[in-house]
Protein backbone atom coordinates (compact mmCIF):
# COMPACT_ATOMS: atom_id res chain seq x y z
CA UNK A 1 0.00 0.00 0.00
CA UNK A 2 2.94 2.28 0.82
CA UNK A 3 4.29 1.74 -2.70
CA UNK A 4 1.00 2.87 -4.28
CA UNK A 5 0.84 6.07 -2.22
CA UNK A 6 4.52 6.95 -2.56
CA UNK A 7 5.05 9.50 -5.42
CA UNK A 8 8.81 8.87 -5.49
CA UNK A 9 8.15 5.16 -6.06
CA UNK A 10 5.96 5.98 -9.08
CA UNK A 11 8.61 8.35 -10.40
CA UNK A 12 11.27 5.68 -9.98
CA UNK A 13 9.02 3.14 -11.73
CA UNK A 14 8.50 5.43 -14.73
CA UNK A 15 12.21 6.22 -14.94
CA UNK A 16 13.12 2.54 -14.71
CA UNK A 17 10.60 1.56 -17.40
CA UNK A 18 12.12 4.15 -19.78
CA UNK A 19 15.65 3.01 -18.95
CA UNK A 20 14.76 -0.68 -19.41
CA UNK A 21 13.16 0.05 -22.77
CA UNK A 22 16.12 2.15 -23.94
CA UNK A 23 18.65 -0.44 -22.72
CA UNK A 24 16.55 -3.22 -24.26
CA UNK A 25 16.15 -1.62 -27.71
CA UNK A 26 19.67 -2.59 -28.80
CA UNK A 27 18.94 -6.16 -27.69
CA UNK A 28 15.64 -6.08 -29.60
CA UNK A 29 17.27 -4.72 -32.77
CA UNK A 30 19.98 -7.36 -32.72
CA UNK A 31 17.37 -10.03 -32.03
CA UNK A 32 15.36 -8.92 -35.10
CA UNK A 33 18.46 -9.04 -37.32
CA UNK A 34 19.74 -12.32 -35.86
CA UNK A 35 16.55 -14.34 -36.41
CA UNK A 36 16.66 -13.51 -40.15
CA UNK A 37 19.22 -16.31 -40.43
CA UNK A 38 16.52 -18.82 -39.52
CA UNK A 39 13.88 -20.22 -41.84
CA UNK A 40 10.71 -18.07 -42.05
CA UNK A 41 8.73 -20.67 -40.07
CA UNK A 42 11.13 -20.47 -37.11
CA UNK A 43 11.60 -16.70 -36.90
CA UNK A 44 8.49 -15.81 -34.92
CA UNK A 45 9.16 -18.60 -32.45
CA UNK A 46 12.78 -17.45 -32.00
CA UNK A 47 11.69 -13.83 -31.38
CA UNK A 48 9.22 -14.84 -28.68
CA UNK A 49 11.71 -17.21 -27.04
CA UNK A 50 14.39 -14.51 -27.16
CA UNK A 51 12.22 -11.93 -25.36
CA UNK A 52 10.93 -14.45 -22.80
CA UNK A 53 14.50 -15.55 -22.06
CA UNK A 54 15.51 -11.91 -21.71
CA UNK A 55 12.71 -11.40 -19.19
CA UNK A 56 13.60 -14.47 -17.09
CA UNK A 57 17.32 -13.67 -17.15
CA UNK A 58 16.54 -10.19 -15.80
CA UNK A 59 14.25 -11.68 -13.14
CA UNK A 60 17.03 -14.12 -12.25
CA UNK A 61 19.52 -11.29 -11.79
CA UNK A 62 16.96 -9.37 -9.73
CA UNK A 63 16.43 -12.36 -7.46
CA UNK A 64 20.13 -12.39 -6.65
CA UNK A 65 20.68 -8.65 -6.47
CA UNK A 66 23.42 -8.94 -3.88
CA UNK A 67 25.33 -11.32 -6.12
CA UNK A 68 24.70 -9.19 -9.19
CA UNK A 69 26.03 -6.06 -7.51
CA UNK A 70 29.01 -7.96 -6.10
CA UNK A 71 30.09 -8.64 -9.69
CA UNK A 72 31.34 -5.06 -9.77
CA UNK A 73 33.85 -5.66 -6.96
CA UNK A 74 37.37 -5.72 -8.44
CA UNK A 75 39.52 -8.82 -8.02
CA UNK A 76 42.48 -7.26 -9.82
CA UNK A 77 43.55 -3.67 -10.05
CA UNK A 78 46.57 -1.63 -11.14
CA UNK A 79 47.25 1.89 -12.37
CA UNK A 80 46.02 1.03 -15.91
CA UNK A 81 43.08 -1.34 -15.48
CA UNK A 82 40.62 -2.57 -12.87
CA UNK A 83 39.03 -5.98 -13.41
CA UNK A 84 35.91 -7.49 -11.92
CA UNK A 85 33.63 -10.32 -13.01
CA UNK A 86 31.37 -7.70 -14.60
CA UNK A 87 34.29 -6.32 -16.62
CA UNK A 88 35.25 -9.82 -17.79
CA UNK A 89 31.65 -10.48 -18.89
CA UNK A 90 31.54 -7.11 -20.66
CA UNK A 91 34.88 -7.77 -22.37
CA UNK A 92 33.73 -11.16 -23.71
CA UNK A 93 30.35 -9.72 -24.61
CA UNK A 94 31.89 -6.68 -26.33
CA UNK A 95 34.22 -8.84 -28.42
CA UNK A 96 31.36 -11.20 -29.30
CA UNK A 97 28.99 -8.36 -30.18
CA UNK A 98 31.61 -6.54 -32.28
CA UNK A 99 32.60 -9.72 -34.09
CA UNK A 100 29.02 -10.66 -34.99
CA UNK A 101 28.18 -7.05 -36.01
CA UNK A 102 31.26 -6.89 -38.28
CA UNK A 103 30.32 -10.19 -39.94
CA UNK A 104 26.77 -8.96 -40.56
CA UNK A 105 28.04 -5.62 -41.88
CA UNK A 106 30.41 -7.43 -44.21
CA UNK A 107 27.54 -9.49 -45.63
CA UNK A 108 25.40 -6.39 -46.15
CA UNK A 109 28.13 -4.15 -47.59
CA UNK A 110 29.48 -6.83 -49.93
CA UNK A 111 25.92 -7.73 -50.94
CA UNK A 112 26.44 -11.43 -50.36
CA UNK A 113 23.16 -12.93 -51.50
CA UNK A 114 22.93 -16.69 -51.45
CA UNK A 115 21.70 -18.33 -54.63
CA UNK A 116 18.15 -19.61 -54.51
CA UNK A 117 18.12 -23.34 -54.14
CA UNK A 118 15.42 -25.84 -53.40
CA UNK A 119 16.95 -26.54 -49.98
CA UNK A 120 18.22 -23.15 -48.89
CA UNK A 121 20.75 -23.36 -46.05
CA UNK A 122 19.54 -21.62 -42.87
CA UNK A 123 21.28 -21.33 -39.51
CA UNK A 124 20.62 -23.89 -36.81
CA UNK A 125 17.76 -22.85 -34.53
CA UNK A 126 19.54 -23.64 -31.25
CA UNK A 127 22.76 -21.90 -32.32
CA UNK A 128 20.77 -18.69 -32.82
CA UNK A 129 19.00 -19.23 -29.49
CA UNK A 130 22.41 -19.64 -27.79
CA UNK A 131 23.57 -16.34 -29.30
CA UNK A 132 20.36 -14.68 -28.09
CA UNK A 133 20.89 -16.06 -24.54
CA UNK A 134 24.50 -14.77 -24.53
CA UNK A 135 23.42 -11.29 -25.61
CA UNK A 136 20.48 -11.30 -23.17
CA UNK A 137 22.87 -12.05 -20.33
CA UNK A 138 25.18 -9.17 -21.32
CA UNK A 139 22.42 -6.60 -21.79
CA UNK A 140 20.42 -7.82 -18.79
CA UNK A 141 23.38 -7.51 -16.45
CA UNK A 142 23.99 -3.96 -17.60
CA UNK A 143 20.34 -2.95 -17.20
CA UNK A 144 19.89 -4.60 -13.78
CA UNK A 145 23.02 -2.99 -12.35
CA UNK A 146 21.77 0.36 -13.69
CA UNK A 147 18.34 -0.28 -12.13
CA UNK A 148 19.81 -1.15 -8.72
CA UNK A 149 21.71 2.13 -8.76
CA UNK A 150 18.48 4.09 -9.29
CA UNK A 151 15.84 2.29 -7.19
CA UNK A 152 16.83 -0.35 -4.67
CA UNK A 153 13.34 -1.89 -4.52
CA UNK A 154 12.91 -5.37 -5.98
CA UNK A 155 9.12 -4.96 -6.48
CA UNK A 156 9.53 -1.75 -8.49
CA UNK A 157 12.39 -3.20 -10.52
CA UNK A 158 10.48 -6.40 -11.32
CA UNK A 159 7.41 -4.41 -12.35
CA UNK A 160 9.54 -2.12 -14.55
CA UNK A 161 11.18 -5.10 -16.28
CA UNK A 162 7.78 -6.74 -16.86
CA UNK A 163 6.21 -3.59 -18.36
CA UNK A 164 9.30 -2.99 -20.54
CA UNK A 165 9.15 -6.58 -21.84
CA UNK A 166 5.42 -6.27 -22.63
CA UNK A 167 6.11 -3.03 -24.51
CA UNK A 168 8.89 -4.64 -26.53
CA UNK A 169 6.65 -7.60 -27.37
CA UNK A 170 4.07 -5.08 -28.57
CA UNK A 171 6.50 -3.18 -30.85
CA UNK A 172 8.35 -6.30 -32.04
CA UNK A 173 6.13 -6.85 -35.10
CA UNK A 174 6.21 -3.17 -36.07
CA UNK A 175 9.98 -3.06 -35.65
CA UNK A 176 10.35 -6.14 -37.88
CA UNK A 177 8.20 -4.54 -40.61
CA UNK A 178 10.10 -1.25 -40.30
CA UNK A 179 13.50 -2.92 -40.64
CA UNK A 180 12.30 -5.04 -43.59
CA UNK A 181 10.88 -1.97 -45.34
CA UNK A 182 13.92 0.26 -44.79
CA UNK A 183 16.98 -1.92 -45.33
CA UNK A 184 19.28 1.07 -44.80
CA UNK A 185 18.18 1.02 -41.13
CA UNK A 186 19.77 -2.43 -40.79
CA UNK A 187 23.18 -0.91 -41.57
CA UNK A 188 22.58 1.80 -38.96
CA UNK A 189 21.48 -0.79 -36.40
CA UNK A 190 24.52 -2.97 -37.05
CA UNK A 191 26.73 0.11 -36.76
CA UNK A 192 24.98 0.90 -33.47
CA UNK A 193 25.62 -2.63 -32.17
CA UNK A 194 29.27 -2.35 -33.21
CA UNK A 195 29.47 0.90 -31.23
CA UNK A 196 27.94 -0.86 -28.18
CA UNK A 197 30.44 -3.71 -28.49
CA UNK A 198 33.41 -1.34 -28.77
CA UNK A 199 32.12 0.75 -25.85
CA UNK A 200 31.98 -2.39 -23.65
CA UNK A 201 35.59 -3.23 -24.56
CA UNK A 202 36.75 0.36 -23.93
CA UNK A 203 34.88 0.46 -20.61
CA UNK A 204 36.85 -2.58 -19.44
CA UNK A 205 40.05 -0.78 -20.43
CA UNK A 206 39.02 2.21 -18.35
CA UNK A 207 37.79 4.42 -21.17
CA UNK A 208 34.14 4.85 -20.23
CA UNK A 209 31.89 6.33 -22.94
CA UNK A 210 28.55 7.58 -21.58
CA UNK A 211 25.58 5.82 -23.14
CA UNK A 212 24.09 9.24 -23.82
CA UNK A 213 26.80 9.87 -26.40
CA UNK A 214 26.13 6.52 -28.08
CA UNK A 215 22.38 7.05 -28.25
CA UNK A 216 22.88 10.63 -29.46
CA UNK A 217 25.15 9.39 -32.27
CA UNK A 218 22.69 6.77 -33.46
CA UNK A 219 19.82 9.24 -33.04
CA UNK A 220 21.63 11.74 -35.27
CA UNK A 221 22.31 8.98 -37.84
CA UNK A 222 18.63 8.08 -37.87
CA UNK A 223 17.77 11.76 -38.27
CA UNK A 224 20.08 11.97 -41.32
CA UNK A 225 18.60 8.74 -42.71
CA UNK A 226 15.15 10.25 -42.28
CA UNK A 227 16.15 13.10 -44.62
CA UNK A 228 17.59 10.52 -47.02
CA UNK A 229 14.30 8.59 -47.06
CA UNK A 230 12.32 11.81 -47.62
CA UNK A 231 14.64 12.64 -50.52
CA UNK A 232 14.12 9.15 -52.02
CA UNK A 233 10.37 9.43 -51.56
CA UNK A 234 10.21 12.79 -53.35
CA UNK A 235 12.44 11.45 -56.13
CA UNK A 236 10.09 8.47 -56.60
CA UNK A 237 7.11 10.83 -56.70
CA UNK A 238 8.86 12.79 -59.46
CA UNK A 239 9.65 9.56 -61.34
CA UNK A 240 6.07 8.28 -61.06
CA UNK A 241 4.86 11.58 -62.49
CA UNK A 242 6.81 10.91 -65.69
CA UNK A 243 5.60 8.57 -68.48
CA UNK A 244 6.48 4.96 -67.70
CA UNK A 245 7.84 4.45 -71.22
CA UNK A 246 10.32 7.28 -70.76
CA UNK A 247 11.51 5.78 -67.48
CA UNK A 248 11.84 2.29 -68.94
CA UNK A 249 13.70 3.63 -71.96
CA UNK A 250 16.13 5.60 -69.78
CA UNK A 251 16.75 2.50 -67.66
CA UNK A 252 17.33 0.44 -70.78
CA UNK A 253 19.83 2.97 -72.16
CA UNK A 254 21.67 3.06 -68.81
CA UNK A 255 21.95 -0.74 -68.85
CA UNK A 256 23.34 -0.64 -72.40
CA UNK A 257 25.90 2.01 -71.38
CA UNK A 258 26.96 0.07 -68.29
CA UNK A 259 27.26 -3.16 -70.28
CA UNK A 260 29.51 -1.43 -72.82
CA UNK A 261 31.77 -0.11 -70.05
CA UNK A 262 31.76 -3.48 -68.29
CA UNK A 263 32.60 -5.38 -71.47
CA UNK A 264 35.40 -2.91 -72.31
CA UNK A 265 36.82 -3.31 -68.79
CA UNK A 266 36.64 -7.11 -68.96
CA UNK A 267 38.36 -7.19 -72.35
CA UNK A 268 41.16 -4.92 -71.10
CA UNK A 269 41.76 -6.67 -67.78
CA UNK A 270 41.09 -10.36 -68.38
CA UNK A 271 43.48 -11.93 -70.85
CA UNK A 272 43.97 -15.44 -69.43
CA UNK A 273 40.38 -16.67 -69.83
CA UNK A 274 38.45 -17.50 -72.95
CA UNK A 275 34.91 -16.21 -73.35
CA UNK A 276 32.46 -16.70 -76.17
CA UNK A 277 31.39 -13.65 -78.13
CA UNK A 278 27.78 -14.20 -77.01
CA UNK A 279 28.68 -13.59 -73.35
CA UNK A 280 29.83 -10.01 -73.92
CA UNK A 281 28.08 -9.03 -77.12
CA UNK A 282 25.95 -5.89 -76.98
CA UNK A 283 22.42 -5.70 -78.25
CA UNK A 284 22.29 -5.38 -82.01
CA UNK A 285 21.23 -2.15 -83.67
CA UNK A 286 17.99 -3.76 -84.85
CA UNK A 287 17.17 -4.87 -81.28
CA UNK A 288 17.73 -1.39 -79.91
CA UNK A 289 15.56 0.02 -82.69
CA UNK A 290 12.70 -2.36 -81.89
CA UNK A 291 12.83 -1.77 -78.12
CA UNK A 292 12.90 2.00 -78.59
CA UNK A 293 10.02 1.82 -81.10
CA UNK A 294 7.94 -0.40 -78.83
CA UNK A 295 8.37 1.87 -75.83
CA UNK A 296 7.40 4.94 -77.87
CA UNK A 297 4.56 3.28 -79.76
CA UNK A 298 1.75 4.43 -77.43
CA UNK A 299 2.82 8.09 -77.53
CA UNK A 300 3.12 8.28 -81.32
CA UNK A 301 0.28 9.68 -83.44
CA UNK A 302 -1.26 7.12 -85.79
CA UNK A 303 -0.25 9.45 -88.63
CA UNK A 304 3.31 8.25 -88.10
CA UNK A 305 2.20 4.63 -88.45
CA UNK A 306 -0.28 4.71 -91.34
CA UNK A 307 0.31 4.53 -95.06
CA UNK A 308 -0.34 8.15 -96.16
CA UNK A 309 -3.13 9.13 -98.53
CA UNK A 310 -0.79 9.75 -101.46
CA UNK A 311 0.44 6.12 -101.38
CA UNK A 312 -2.94 4.40 -101.10
CA UNK A 313 -3.79 2.08 -104.00
CA UNK A 314 -7.58 2.13 -104.36
CA UNK A 315 -10.22 0.95 -106.84
CA UNK A 316 -12.78 3.25 -108.44
CA UNK A 317 -15.94 1.17 -108.77
CA UNK A 318 -17.26 3.51 -111.49
CA UNK A 319 -14.61 2.28 -113.90
CA UNK A 320 -15.09 -0.71 -116.18
CA UNK A 321 -14.47 -4.29 -115.09
CA UNK A 322 -11.43 -4.53 -117.36
CA UNK A 323 -9.85 -1.40 -115.86
CA UNK A 324 -10.50 -2.69 -112.35
CA UNK A 325 -9.04 -6.08 -113.27
CA UNK A 326 -5.91 -4.47 -114.76
CA UNK A 327 -5.41 -2.37 -111.59
CA UNK A 328 -5.74 -5.44 -109.38
CA UNK A 329 -3.21 -7.41 -111.41
CA UNK A 330 -0.67 -4.58 -111.79
CA UNK A 331 -0.64 -3.56 -108.12
CA UNK A 332 1.11 -5.94 -105.64
CA UNK A 333 -1.41 -5.56 -102.81
CA UNK A 334 -3.86 -8.08 -101.45
CA UNK A 335 -6.41 -5.61 -100.00
CA UNK A 336 -7.97 -2.61 -101.73
CA UNK A 337 -10.34 0.17 -100.58
CA UNK A 338 -13.25 0.38 -103.05
CA UNK A 339 -14.48 3.95 -103.64
CA UNK A 340 -17.16 5.71 -105.65
CA UNK A 341 -15.34 8.18 -107.88
CA UNK A 342 -12.95 9.53 -105.23
CA UNK A 343 -10.90 8.24 -102.31
CA UNK A 344 -13.00 10.02 -99.66
CA UNK A 345 -16.07 7.96 -100.65
CA UNK A 346 -14.99 4.54 -99.42
CA UNK A 347 -17.78 1.97 -99.61
CA UNK A 348 -15.89 -1.21 -98.83
CA UNK A 349 -12.61 -3.09 -98.52
CA UNK A 350 -12.09 -6.32 -100.51
CA UNK A 351 -9.35 -8.83 -101.21
CA UNK A 352 -7.88 -8.73 -104.71
CA UNK A 353 -8.32 -12.44 -105.43
CA UNK A 354 -11.98 -12.37 -104.30
CA UNK A 355 -12.75 -9.33 -106.46
CA UNK A 356 -10.99 -10.93 -109.45
CA UNK A 357 -13.15 -14.00 -108.94
CA UNK A 358 -16.32 -11.86 -108.93
CA UNK A 359 -15.21 -10.14 -112.15
CA UNK A 360 -14.43 -13.47 -113.85
CA UNK A 361 -17.86 -14.83 -112.88
CA UNK A 362 -19.44 -11.55 -114.08
CA UNK A 363 -21.31 -11.06 -110.83
CA UNK A 364 -22.53 -7.75 -109.41
CA UNK A 365 -19.37 -6.01 -108.12
CA UNK A 366 -21.24 -3.33 -106.15
CA UNK A 367 -23.34 -5.88 -104.29
CA UNK A 368 -20.22 -7.83 -103.36
CA UNK A 369 -18.33 -4.70 -102.20
CA UNK A 370 -21.21 -3.51 -100.00
CA UNK A 371 -20.99 -6.80 -98.07
CA UNK A 372 -17.47 -5.86 -96.92
CA UNK A 373 -17.89 -2.63 -94.99
CA UNK A 374 -14.72 -0.61 -94.26
CA UNK A 375 -13.39 -0.05 -90.74
CA UNK A 376 -13.01 3.70 -90.27
CA UNK A 377 -11.29 5.48 -87.37
CA UNK A 378 -10.37 9.08 -86.59
CA UNK A 379 -6.76 10.23 -86.69
CA UNK A 380 -6.93 11.24 -83.01
CA UNK A 381 -7.23 7.61 -81.92
CA UNK A 382 -4.29 6.30 -79.85
CA UNK A 383 -2.14 3.49 -81.31
CA UNK A 384 -3.00 1.17 -78.40
CA UNK A 385 -6.75 1.60 -79.01
CA UNK A 386 -6.12 1.12 -82.73
CA UNK A 387 -4.26 -2.11 -82.00
CA UNK A 388 -7.39 -3.52 -80.33
CA UNK A 389 -9.40 -2.66 -83.46
CA UNK A 390 -6.80 -4.28 -85.73
CA UNK A 391 -6.93 -7.48 -83.68
CA UNK A 392 -10.67 -7.70 -84.30
CA UNK A 393 -10.38 -6.77 -88.00
CA UNK A 394 -9.20 -10.29 -88.95
CA UNK A 395 -6.42 -9.03 -91.20
CA UNK A 396 -8.48 -6.24 -92.73
CA UNK A 397 -7.29 -2.66 -93.28
CA UNK A 398 -8.40 0.35 -91.24
CA UNK A 399 -9.18 3.66 -92.97
CA UNK A 400 -8.02 6.78 -91.09
CA UNK A 401 -10.01 10.01 -91.52
CA UNK A 402 -9.84 13.50 -90.01
CA UNK A 403 -12.64 15.50 -88.39
CA UNK A 404 -13.85 16.58 -91.85
CA UNK A 405 -14.17 12.89 -92.89
CA UNK A 406 -11.34 13.26 -95.40
CA UNK A 407 -9.24 10.11 -95.77
CA UNK A 408 -5.74 10.64 -94.37
CA UNK A 409 -4.36 7.15 -94.83
CA UNK A 410 -4.84 3.49 -94.03
CA UNK A 411 -3.34 1.08 -91.54
CA UNK A 412 -2.74 -2.65 -91.81
CA UNK A 413 -1.20 -5.09 -89.30
CA UNK A 414 1.98 -4.80 -91.39
CA UNK A 415 2.10 -1.05 -90.73
CA UNK A 416 2.15 -1.80 -87.01
CA UNK A 417 5.01 -4.23 -87.53
CA UNK A 418 6.86 -1.56 -89.56
CA UNK A 419 6.41 0.91 -86.69
CA UNK A 420 8.22 -1.51 -84.37
CA UNK A 421 10.75 -3.30 -86.59
CA UNK A 422 11.33 -0.81 -89.41
CA UNK A 423 10.40 -0.61 -93.08
CA UNK A 424 9.30 -3.60 -95.19
CA UNK A 425 9.11 -2.31 -98.79
CA UNK A 426 6.60 -3.88 -101.15
CA UNK A 427 7.67 -5.25 -104.55
CA UNK A 428 6.86 -1.93 -106.23
CA UNK A 429 8.49 0.22 -103.53
CA UNK A 430 11.98 1.29 -102.57
CA UNK A 431 13.17 1.54 -98.95
CA UNK A 432 12.33 4.77 -97.10
CA UNK A 433 15.98 5.26 -96.09
CA UNK A 434 18.86 4.32 -98.39
CA UNK A 435 22.45 4.47 -97.14
CA UNK A 436 24.87 6.36 -99.38
CA UNK A 437 28.60 6.94 -99.19
CA UNK A 438 28.37 10.32 -97.45
CA UNK A 439 24.86 10.21 -96.04
CA UNK A 440 21.33 8.90 -96.53
CA UNK A 441 18.71 9.30 -99.25
CA UNK A 442 15.30 9.59 -97.57
CA UNK A 443 11.74 9.74 -98.90
CA UNK A 444 9.80 12.83 -97.92
CA UNK A 445 6.98 10.83 -96.34
CA UNK A 446 9.30 8.87 -94.04
CA UNK A 447 8.02 9.25 -90.46
CA UNK A 448 10.07 11.27 -87.99
CA UNK A 449 10.34 8.50 -85.39
CA UNK A 450 12.12 6.22 -87.85
CA UNK A 451 14.58 8.96 -88.83
CA UNK A 452 15.19 9.99 -85.22
CA UNK A 453 16.05 6.43 -84.27
CA UNK A 454 18.03 5.71 -87.43
CA UNK A 455 20.19 8.82 -87.13
CA UNK A 456 20.18 8.87 -83.30
CA UNK A 457 18.99 12.49 -83.16
CA UNK A 458 17.51 13.40 -79.77
CA UNK A 459 15.80 16.72 -80.52
CA UNK A 460 14.14 15.97 -83.87
CA UNK A 461 10.70 15.34 -82.35
CA UNK A 462 9.45 17.80 -79.75
CA UNK A 463 6.22 17.98 -77.76
CA UNK A 464 4.80 20.66 -80.06
CA UNK A 465 5.72 18.81 -83.26
CA UNK A 466 2.52 18.22 -85.24
CA UNK A 467 4.07 16.67 -88.35
CA UNK A 468 4.45 12.92 -88.78
CA UNK A 469 6.84 12.99 -91.75
CA UNK A 470 10.25 14.52 -92.37
CA UNK A 471 8.79 16.57 -95.27
CA UNK A 472 6.27 18.22 -92.93
CA UNK A 473 9.00 19.09 -90.46
CA UNK A 474 11.21 20.66 -93.14
CA UNK A 475 8.28 22.72 -94.46
CA UNK A 476 7.65 23.94 -90.90
CA UNK A 477 11.33 24.85 -90.44
CA UNK A 478 11.50 26.66 -93.78
CA UNK A 479 8.15 28.42 -93.34
CA UNK A 480 7.19 27.47 -96.90
CA UNK A 481 7.58 24.59 -99.33
CA UNK A 482 11.33 24.37 -100.01
CA UNK A 483 12.65 24.44 -103.54
CA UNK A 484 14.89 21.82 -105.08
CA UNK A 485 18.47 22.31 -103.85
CA UNK A 486 17.52 24.08 -100.60
CA UNK A 487 19.47 23.01 -97.52
CA UNK A 488 17.96 23.05 -94.00
CA UNK A 489 20.16 22.41 -90.96
CA UNK A 490 18.72 20.65 -87.92
CA UNK A 491 20.96 19.68 -85.02
CA UNK A 492 24.24 18.37 -86.52
CA UNK A 493 22.64 17.24 -89.80
CA UNK A 494 21.96 18.93 -93.15
CA UNK A 495 18.77 18.15 -95.07
CA UNK A 496 19.11 18.90 -98.80
CA UNK A 497 15.97 18.89 -100.94
CA UNK A 498 16.59 16.63 -103.95
CA UNK A 499 13.14 16.40 -105.51
CA UNK A 500 9.93 18.41 -105.13
CA UNK A 501 6.72 17.37 -106.90
CA UNK A 502 3.23 18.91 -106.75
CA UNK A 503 3.97 21.08 -103.74
CA UNK A 504 5.35 18.10 -101.80
CA UNK A 505 8.90 17.05 -100.94
CA UNK A 506 9.61 13.68 -102.52
CA UNK A 507 13.30 13.09 -101.84
CA UNK A 508 15.85 14.39 -99.32
CA UNK A 509 19.55 13.80 -98.84
CA UNK A 510 20.74 13.84 -95.23
CA UNK A 511 24.40 14.36 -94.37
CA UNK A 512 26.17 14.79 -91.06
CA UNK A 513 27.87 18.16 -90.63
CA UNK A 514 31.58 18.08 -89.97
CA UNK A 515 32.66 19.52 -86.65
Amino acid sequence: MGFILNPSAWTGLVVLIIIEIVLGIDNLIFLTILVKKLSPKQRKKARIIGLILSFFIRIFFLSIISWSTSLTYPFYSNQYVTLSIREIIFLIGGIFLSFVAILELNDKLCNKISKKKKNKCYSNFWIIIFQIITLDAIFSLDSIITAVGIVNNILIMTLAVLIAMCFMLFILKSLKKFINKYQAIVILCLGFLLMIGLSLILEVLGLYIPKTYLYSAIGFSIFVELFNQISKYNFLLYQYGRPIRTRVLETFLKIIKKEKQKNKHIKNTIQDKKYTSKEYSNLKKEEKYMIYSLLNLAIRPIKSIMTPRAEISWINIKKSSNEIKKKLIDTPHSLFPICQGELDKVIGVVRAKELLSIIEKKKDILKFVLQNKPIIVFETLSPISLLKILKKSKGNIVIVINKFHIVQGLITPLDFLKAIAGDFPDADETPDIIKEKNGWLVKGNTNLHSIQQFLNIKNLIKKKTIHASIAGLLIEKKGEIPSQGDVINISSFSFKIIKVNNYAIDLIRITKNKK
